[in-house]
């Protein structure tokens, strides 16, 4: 199971990280295994704008490009500034190949000063998964300034609740979507050594 954080907090510490920590060890809890690959965006800003500007990705950003490309699962994760995605999150995917996400289950998650901006998720990030055909899950998590240590409402739940469901059907979908391993990934059937009958004949003579 390969499961993927990516995180585009600008600061450090961020909140947009913690949120996406808290995430991927709530999925980490139901998935078991080895932890995360965590990719800060905030690192990689220099290699995306170079990368739009020459057409070439540094081995930095080709790692983390092809560890979303191979990942079992994604939980992304963005500041929300003007009732959006930030533009670095946004460029990173732009520089995804367009079918490298098809058939993926990703968690969208997003933090922000104030409440008003929670429907970003529902408008911005959403369509955008959407239209790379990930499985994106039902559960959202938007975590403004006041959600952190707060006890939410009857509608939301406090922030932990969120984590916990998404986290939850991210992780159930990994495993639901996820063949095992003696079967091929692309779904095809799964083929048997064939023993020619001579051999089986011969086998059956010597008991």
């Amino acid at each position: 199971m390969k499961l993927v954080v990516v995180t585009a907090g600008l600061t450090q510490p961020s909140s947009t990280r913690l949120l996406a920590d808290r995430l991927a060890e709530a999925a980490g809890q139901r998935l078991g295994g080895s932890g995360p690959r965590v990719v800060e965006l905030r690192e990689l800003a220099v290699d995306i704008a170079n990368n739009f500007v020459t057409g070439f990705a540094g081995a930095r950003l080709r790692s983390a490009l092809e560890a979303v490309a191979e990942a079992d699962g994604v939980i992304a994760v963005t500041p929300v500034f003007s009732a959006s995605y930030s533009g670095l999150f946004k460029s990173f995917f732009d520089l995804l190949d367009p079918d490298a996400l098809a058939g993926t289950p990703v968690l969208i998650a997003a933090t922000g000063g104030t409440a008003r901006h929670s429907l970003a998720l529902e408008h911005a990030l959403r369509p955008l998964f959407a239209y790379l055909r990930a499985v994106v899950v039902p559960t959202a998590v938007y975590a403004a300034s006041e959600d952190w240590g707060g006890t939410g409402d009857a509608f939301t739940g406090a922030l932990p609740d969120r984590i916990a469901r998404a986290s939850g059907e991210l992780a159930d979908l990994m495993l639901r979507l996820t063949p095992p391993a003696d079967e091929p990934a692309d779904g095809g059937p799964v083929v048997e050594e064939v023993v020619p009958f001579e051999q089986q004949l011969a086998a059956v003579r010597e008991g």
